[in-house]
């Protein structure tokens, strides 16, 4: 990303203390971004939200957060519209793959918890942020996985999530579409 790419803008991102998640906020932060991210580890999170405020150019502000619960996730959007007044960009990147195991072995619990963290998260993130995207005309980018078009030996739950997370994607990014704000 280009240096202060996005200075001033105001993102979001699920799931940013490790991995994929942290590289996100990472290149955010380094091309201007305010960054917001948020993420159940809480000791990596105030680790990583220090180091990138003494490198910057932008900000890091890391919120513990349990995406599987409603209440955290609301927290998350309605701090970060009280702190910097606005947001412009929401990345949904937060997710769990279990271990394999086949349909047979896997109960009904455990997928509706998957589906929980890796689809219910998105869309109520979306939901909540919405509002505040429609007024900047921002963007949202929900990670899914390859695996949601060719699927995966023993993944059958979680493959079924990252499919349909592309969906939702897609029909979002048609209602969207009408208040410019770009969904992919």
């Amino acid at each position: 990303m280009a240096a202060t790419r996005y200075q001033d803008k105001v993102t979001i991102v699920t799931g940013g203390s490790k991995g994929i998640g942290e590289g996100i906020v990472r290149e955010f932060v380094k091309a201007g971004s305010k960054v917001v991210f948020c993420a159940r580890g809480v000791e990596s999170g105030l680790l990583l939200e220090n180091e990138l405020n003494a490198s910057g150019p932008g900000q890091a502000m890391f919120i513990p957060c349990d995406v599987s619960k409603e209440g955290d996730l609301k927290n998350v959007v309605d701090r970060t519209v009280e702190k910097y007044g606005r947001l412009d960009c929401l990345i949904n990147n937060a997710g769990r793959h279990p271990c394999h195991k086949s349909i047979d072995d896997t109960s009904v619990n455990e997928l509706r918890d998957l589906l929980e963290v890796n689809l219910v998260s998105y869309f109520l993130m979306c939901k909540f942020a919405l509002p505040h995207l429609r007024k900047t005309q921002g963007n949202i980018i929900n990670l899914s996985s390859l695996v949601a078009q060719i699927g995966q030996p023993g993944a059958t739950p979680y493959v079924a999530t990252k499919g349909a997370i592309t969906s939702f994607t897609r029909a979002l990014a048609i209602d969207e579409a009408e208040h410019n704000v770009r969904v992919n």
